[in-house]
């Protein structure tokens, strides 16, 4: 009985350090394809979106993004909570990192030209949990905007 008790807890430590293993891109594309899920539907458009700004921006791997949005959108109806994502972020994003990510983030809501109500509360929560401030919020809006209506 004692061996099954310490099987337990073992079993459970390492399911908690396999939780912490997640990376940043995994992060990202969990966190980015939970902002485009956030209206229901994840487009074509939205997923080319975050796949190109994972890599062109955050200078991640093509095949590494692939295989990160691959998971977060087979994991997508499995949400999990937005501290679990900024929880991480916090710890490895510096405060430009983290605003360039609202930036993104913008981008792909805004990449269906549409803000749903929900979208625009799921960023302003966001640039709360990751300390951007809604000023900084609303110039990587403008910066998303921008960058949509050249394309």
């Amino acid at each position: 009985m004692l061996q099954s008790l310490k099987n337990i807890f073992s079993n459970n430590n390492n399911q908690n350090q396999s939780n912490d293993n997640h990376n940043d891109i995994d992060i990202l594309a969990g966190l980015l394809i939970e902002a485009a899920n956030t209206d229901g539907k994840v487009s074509p458009d939205e997923v080319n979106k975050i796949s190109l700004s994972l890599i062109n921006i955050f200078k991640e791997n093509p095949k590494d993004v692939d295989i990160a949005l691959s998971r977060a959108i087979d994991d997508k109806d499995n949400s999990h909570s937005l501290f679990f994502y900024t929880s991480k972020l916090n710890k490895s994003f510096s405060p430009e990192k983290k605003i360039l990510l609202i930036e993104v983030l913008w981008e792909v809501i805004l990449s269906d030209n549409e803000i749903h109500d929900f979208e625009s509360n799921l960023l302003r929560r966001l640039a709360g949990l990751l300390y951007v401030s809604d000023i900084e919020c609303g110039k990587a809006k403008k910066r998303a905007e921008n960058k949509v209506n050249k394309i």
